[in-house]
């Protein structure tokens, strides 16, 4: 997916909203476990309950890691099943060197060798630039870099000084000689929204995913205030407050209802800041 086309996909659902599916199998409701494969049963019913509310899909795949070899069969369901306009985000925050990161690109992008097709895929920089080329090397692919996360131990290494620049800013500036806001995203954690005109200065143009709205307190509308640009330029993502909104087995619907009501405030942003 090209940066219009996700560009086209939020001004045609009014919404900027990233769907998490960390789909735990000790948290989906009780009556899923008698399915075959329950962890891609309740991710089909919530990508039919917030598809319409939803620009893209965010699977941790840590979620699924831990179920191994059955867990992979449904994440591979689950890509398949998301509908083809929404845009797909490999959660794995992978970061090593050479034939270990090129393997790591082969294995959400290249859907022969793996089953798996996502669109992006987050990736660690510490490793600096050779962590992160193979992952361009696919052509219409996108890395995600994590830049100023929002976990309280991100700020033992991501605001020290470096000169007169905090290492996430630094980090920012640095990856732009890799690629442009065509193909590369930066992680900021709503709970850092006070920093967002900051990040605005030195990547004007590329999109944000921007994790932390609900469960873990960040305001949208401070994020939607400081970090939209022309093209909306951001990807705010919402898991538990949307699939463990309920645990019954009206859990789809409640999500639907979760979904709808921060796609009509994103509407509001939209207008406003657009």
């Amino acid at each position: 997916m090209t940066k219009q086309q996700l560009f086209e996909q939020i001004t045609k659902k009014n919404s900027y909203l990233c769907v998490g599916l960390d789909t735990d199998i000790k948290k989906i409701p009780s009556h899923l476990l008698k399915e075959k494969d329950p962890i891609f049963e309740f991710n089909r019913q919530i990508i039919d309950a917030t598809a319409e509310y939803a620009v893209a899909y965010k699977p941790n795949i840590a979620f699924y890691e831990a179920l191994g070899a059955k867990g992979w069969e449904s994440l591979q369901r689950t890509i398949e099943y998301i509908p083809q306009e929404c845009f797909t985000i490999a959660d794995a925050k992978r970061g090593d060197i050479g034939n270990t990161s090129g393997l790591y690109a082969r294995t959400f992008f290249d859907k022969s060798s793996s089953g798996l097709d996502f669109d992006s895929v987050t990736v660690a920089p510490y490793m600096g630039s050779d962590s992160v080329m193979p992952f361009l090397e696919f052509e219409g692919k996108w890395v995600i870099l994590l830049a100023l996360t929002s976990n309280a131990g991100g700020d033992d290494f991501q605001q020290l000084l470096i000169g007169h620049k905090h290492l996430f800013e630094q980090v920012i500036l640095t990856s732009q000689k890799w690629a442009d806001s065509e193909r590369m995203m930066y992680v900021v954690g709503a709970t850092k929204a006070d920093k967002l005109q900051k990040i605005r200065e030195v990547a004007p143009e590329h999109f944000l995913l921007v994790p932390g709205v609900g469960a873990q307190g960040g305001s949208l509308e401070e994020v939607s205030k400081y970090g939209m640009n022309k093209q909306c330029g951001l990807l705010v993502n919402s898991s538990r407050a949307i699939i463990y909104a309920s645990s019954g087995e009206d859990f789809a619907q409640v999500a639907a209802k979760e979904a709808q009501t921060i796609q009509q405030e994103m509407e509001k942003y939209l207008q406003m800041y657009l």
